[in-house]
């Protein structure tokens, strides 16, 4: 597949015709006929005739083609304003030989771009409607002056005074205003014309004066000399390129200059639009942004001229797959915008960005490489999800955003997972100043082996917070990870974690700790060397200290990972793998991952007794992590049967509510001296002086410490930072046999 051709200049569309009132699209060619037949009744009463004669009129026809020449060599299709050649012509005859003559070289005008634009003949009925309503406007302000000029008697320079003057300026704005306005309504793009428009037409309002003064000069030369009129062909095609230019300068600012789509100012304007015919519909209307997923190593690799040349092809591509009514636009970057201005629901707008991103997947060729384009979409709906055009785009850049994150392709705006809310802002500042304070509490999980030993213990973030109560971890993570705050938790876990890790050593007892990181923290250079100064300042041996992490932190930027990893392994410290089995490609990324554990996540483990499937995955992820020699832990358990089950397959440790729940230093300091007491006693009971130990079953932790019943009051079992605890449970929980 080739690349696309570079994409022609966007225009902007005028308002399509038959989505005009019907009473507007009826009423200005019905008004505008009246008054053509008006003016051919009047000529065959009077007997004149309809145009000038001789020198005069051969002079004015000649003019008229050659600015209807022009009008067509332009070839744009104009949506707003008119032409200021045609405007100066038809004033300079309206005010010289009457309405009539005016009317005839109007009818002309349009007649002749219909038949050449036939594409745009409804616009041109309605220009030349327009036209001829002002030229009627202008005639009732001379007759107001008792000044009714005909091709038999004009109203030459010689008769003008300077009481004429008023009629002069007055017939020119009438004849302005009414052209302009009428244009304006019938021809401006939807929800009217943009700020950068706007602020043309003011501009162009000064380029209107230029009118007055030409049209005099046409009159002066045909009422003395009429066969120089050609030559004021010249000074009005500079007239009709200067609104030209002023005109496409707006544009360009609404314009993206590579791909020549609307960008982002336009798109607002154009989904203030949308929003204000929906809520009046009582329809909904959707947003999609569509950003493309590592471009940067694109332009990295192949060079910027050849990532434009790629966008020039995504943005062809968005073009031909979108579905009617719907509109594009490029925001900046690799960044795009699809506007729907009627959706049935979230879910139709979610089918549509599934097929644009489907038709920008497929191959394509860029300087003999077949390269395949991913991207992630995020989906605003109005008004589910914002009430204004500059909330929906948010709203879809945080789900984009999302989508990104998650490597789902498609996301639709979730309040949940939106940390730019008032309220979560709100409660940024109050996580900053709880970090502040020391207000944010490490707990402490223990991972136990079957024979009832402490594999180690994990910490958890929990936030009491002063008004809001117990704030979910994963409430708070990600707005710490979404923020920028995520580095400094990282930093304050380490240290409260390894400073307990140093006084827990001092006391004797000597258990491993487990610390969540997030993909930001490996991506972050540099950080590898942070923790092994971290463990040199706390006196901690590097094998204390075991990082977990998730199959996620290869997706973004595997190289930085790689470098990171590898560097905390030289350093001494062990790596566990969580979450396993519920992020993508998990058995590419085991065997590059360095990690000495493996977590089966609780989803697998919770109905491990109940469903064959599941106990079958956990099954052969004990024998795959075995065979790569890795120990295998399992999260999430909270029944005898579940715990029977997991020592059944081979596993080697398991965490849970039926273990123990997470518990402050103080709590957990206390569990683990009670239970170390609690097999001391043990191993005295089943190993008498003199008699050789017994070798029967290993026993359970309930049978090892006397008693695993559940705290009442706390979480489930410790997920790592940022995932929501189940809810409480109750404290009659069966003990472990």
């Amino acid at each position: 597949m080739r690349l696309a051709a570079p994409r022609e200049r966007f225009v902007l569309p005028p308002r399509d015709c038959a989505s005009l009132p019907l009473a507007v699209r009826i009423a200005v060619p019905a008004a505008a006929g009246a008054v053509l037949t008006a003016g051919g009744l009047q000529a065959l009463a009077q007997g004149h005739a309809p145009f000038p004669p001789a020198t005069a009129g051969w002079g004015i026809a000649l003019l008229t083609v050659l600015v209807v020449g022009h009008l067509l060599a332009l070839g744009r299709d104009r949506w707003w304003g008119g032409s200021g050649s045609g405007a100066a012509l038809t004033l300079a005859v309206l005010m010289l030989y009457g309405w009539v003559p005016a009317l005839l070289i109007s009818f002309a005008v349009v007649t002749l771009v219909g038949a050449f634009r036939g594409h745009r003949r409804r616009q041109a009925v309605l220009h030349g409607s327009a036209d001829i309503l002002g030229i009627a406007a202008a005639a009732l302000v001379l007759a107001a002056w008792q000044i009714r000029p005909t091709v038999q008697e004009p109203w030459g320079p010689a008769e003008w005074e300077p009481s004429a003057v008023p009629a002069l300026l007055l017939s020119s704005l009438a004849y302005l205003l009414v052209t302009r306005l009428l244009l304006w309504m019938c021809l401006a793009p939807p929800g009217g014309l943009p700020m950068m428009a706007r602020t043309a037409l003011l501009r162009q309002g000064f380029f209107a004066v230029a009118l007055l003064g030409i049209a005099p000069l046409i009159i002066v030369v045909a009422d003395s000399t009429p066969v120089l009129l050609p030559l004021f062909a010249v000074p009005l095609i500079a007239l009709d390129f200067t609104l030209w230019i002023a005109r496409a300068r707006a544009e360009d600012q609404l314009l993206d200059p590579l791909t020549g789509l609307p960008n982002r100012q336009w798109l607002l304007q154009r989904a203030r639009s949308a929003l204000e015919d929906a809520a009046g519909a009582e329809a909904r209307c959707a947003l999609i942004l569509i950003d493309l997923d590592r471009f940067r190593s694109v332009n990295d690799t192949l060079g910027h001229l050849t990532g434009d040349r790629l966008l020039l092809e995504i943005a062809d591509r968005i073009e031909r797959a979108l579905p009617p009514g719907a509109e594009s636009a490029r925001l900046g970057g690799d960044e795009f915008a699809v506007l729907l201005p009627r959706v049935d629901s979230a879910t139709g707008a979610q089918r549509t960005a599934r097929t644009l991103l489907g038709r920008l997947g497929a191959p394509l060729e860029l300087d003999g490489l077949i390269l395949e384009v991913e991207a992630s979409a995020g989906v605003a709906v109005f008004p589910d999800h914002a009430p204004e055009a500059e909330g929906l785009l948010r709203r879809a850049d945080v789900a984009m955003y999302a989508a990104k994150r998650d490597r789902g392709g498609v996301q639709v705006y979730d309040a949940s997972r939106d940390c730019n809310t008032p309220d979560r802002l709100s409660l940024l500042g109050d996580l900053r100043r709880a970090l502040d304070r020391g207000e944010v509490e490490l707990h402490y999980q223990p991972k136990v082996q079957f024979d009832g030993a402490v594999a180690g213990l994990e910490a958890l973030l929990r936030w009491e917070h002063p008004e809001r109560g117990r704030v979910a971890p994963d409430e708070f993570i990600t707005i710490a990870e979404t923020s920028g705050l995520m580095p400094r938790l990282t930093d304050y876990v380490l240290e409260t974690a390894l400073a307990q890790v140093a006084r827990w050593r001092a006391e004797g007892i000597r258990v491993p700790v487990a610390v969540n990181v997030s993909p930001r923290d490996v991506y972050t250079p540099g950080f590898a060397g942070a923790v092994a100064a971290r463990l040199a300042r706390h006196g901690v041996p590097a094998g204390s200290l075991q990082l977990e992490i998730t199959e996620h932190v290869m997706l973004e930027d595997p190289q930085q990972a790689a470098d990171t990893l590898a560097g905390l392994i030289g350093h001494g410290v062990r790596m566990s793998l969580d979450d396993f089995g519920t992020g993508y490609s998990s058995l590419v990324h085991l065997r590059r991952l360095p990690v000495s554990e493996l977590k089966i996540d609780r989803s697998f483990v919770g109905r491990l007794a109940v469903d064959n499937e599941d106990a079958e995955i956990v099954r052969c992820t004990v024998e795959l992590a075995h065979s790569l020699g890795l120990v295998v832990v399992a999260e999430g358990v909270e029944d005898n049967e579940t715990w029977e089950r997991l020592r059944d397959l081979g596993c080697d440790a398991v965490q849970g509510w039926l273990v123990a729940a997470a518990m402050p230093a103080d709590r957990i300091t206390a569990w683990i001296r009670a239970r170390d007491g609690a097999r001391d006693e043990a191993r005295a009971v089943t190993e008498p002086a003199g008699r050789a130990p017994c070798t029967g079953p290993a026993p359970t932790p309930g049978a090892v410490a006397g008693r695993t019943t559940a705290a009442p009051g706390l979480p489930d079992q410790a997920e790592p930072a940022g995932r929501e605890q189940p809810s409480e449970r109750p404290s009659g929980r069966a003990r472990v046999r």
